[in-house]
């Protein structure tokens, strides 16, 4: 019996239940005379029980029938009605309410009619309670129902809730990898192409231009310390450890003059609004994309010279750098650098763009906003007059 599923066990306990009864009435009942019908119908009854939970509709008809034909014209009164009750309730449990409705209501209104005869089969008190329970049978029905598919439901929405869970931290994953790789990019491999672009300019002038060497060594040495430090910074940071390392950020455009000497190239810097007030993450943004946009300049552009412009106002700042190289874009590379840029200023509403300029040369322009998306783009269009 363990082995056998609940509903299994329920029904062959009712047909046990039905029949045992049906047999006790035989015996209890002298001078009745048992028939076909009374071994027949329970029969048909009991089957049909025990087919309720694959064929939920056909036994439902075929029980209830059989319970209302054996009420009518079967000699003796055995307990039959319990599996018409048992039937209706699978058949509600099981989602065919209409069907349980619609059967329990005919056979209500067989049994009043057959009751507007001679014979009187159920008296008043009895068919109140046999309505009853019919309705309470089918709205137990409707009830578990309900309550499974809710369980059902608020599982599912578990698994989604579990799924989405699991996908936002493979996202949240994917970002901070970017992160990572950027500012690593930016920390060690700007500083270290500057490191490449001094120690060749040592070697081209060591014999001829000692002064010039020493100045490129002297470069060399700042900026190997100065990647030291942010990389000691950044594994700081990453490693959630406080080694005494400064969790500022260590560009700034208040170090504009530091970071612009030490690219290598003659760059001019126009500085024009308060940049006293640009909050930190632009202000990290904005000199980022600086470093990047002059060491592309020093390392593809060809050029001798470059222009840095700087306007903070209006709730934006805006960054131009532009060279008077060749003004073609580098196939060099990895490419990371200007998408790099980019990603730094869409991360925080803004806009970049790169490309060539019109009268010769590469140009790069970033509108980042201070507080908040961008309304509108401050800088016209990139082949435009600067």
């Amino acid at each position: 019996m363990r082995r056998l599923p609940a509903g299994v066990i329920v029904s062959l306990a009712a047909v046990v239940a039905v029949l045992g009864g049906t047999l006790a009435t035989a015996l209890f009942q002298p001078g009745t005379s048992p028939g076909l019908l009374d071994v027949l119908l329970p029969l048909v009854a009991a089957g049909g029980t025990l087919a309720r939970r694959r064929h939920p509709v056909a036994a439902l008809i075929t029980v209830v029938v059989s319970v209302d034909v054996y009420y009518r014209l079967a000699a003796l009164d055995g307990p039959l009605i319990v599996l018409s009750f048992l039937v209706l309730f699978t058949a509600a449990d099981q989602g065919h309410l209409v069907a349980a409705i619609a059967t329990g209501s005919a056979s209500l209104l067989a049994t009043a009619l057959g009751e507007t005869g001679g014979v009187r089969h159920v008296d008043d008190s009895m068919f109140i309670l046999i309505t009853g329970w019919m309705v309470a049978c089918i709205a137990f029905g409707g009830v578990t129902r309900n309550r499974r598919a809710y369980l059902q439901e608020a599982e599912r929405r578990a698994r989604e809730a579990e799924h989405t869970k699991e996908e936002e931290a493979r996202r949240r994953a994917s970002e901070e990898r970017l992160r990572i790789a950027r500012e690593l990019h930016d920390v060690i491999g700007h500083n270290i192409s500057m490191i490449n672009v001094q120690a060749a300019a040592a070697l081209h002038g060591l014999g001829k231009r000692p002064e010039e060497a020493e100045a490129a060594l002297r470069t060399i040495k700042e900026t190997s310390k100065e990647t030291l430090r942010e990389l000691r910074t950044t594994l700081g940071v990453l490693r959630q450890v406080d080694e005494g390392a400064p969790t500022a950020p260590s560009d700034s455009l208040a170090r504009i003059d530091a970071l612009v000497a030490a690219s290598g190239l003659r760059v001019t810097t126009e500085l024009s609004g308060p940049l006293d007030e640009v909050p930190t993450e632009v202000d990290l943004a904005a000199t980022r994309i600086i470093r990047e946009a002059l060491t592309n300049v020093s390392r593809h552009s060809g050029a001798s010279a470059a222009k840095l412009n700087i306007a903070s106002g209006s709730g934006h700042i805006v960054i131009r750098v532009e060279d008077d190289g060749p003004g073609t874009a580098y196939t060099g590379g990895t490419g990371y650098g200007v998408r790099g840029m980019r990603e730094r200023a869409t991360a925080l509403g803004g806009t970049l763009e790169a490309g060539p300029r019109p009268e010769g040369g590469f140009r790069v322009v970033a509108d980042l906003p201070l507080n908040g998306p961008l309304n509108g783009p401050l800088n016209g269009p990139l082949n435009g007059a600067a």
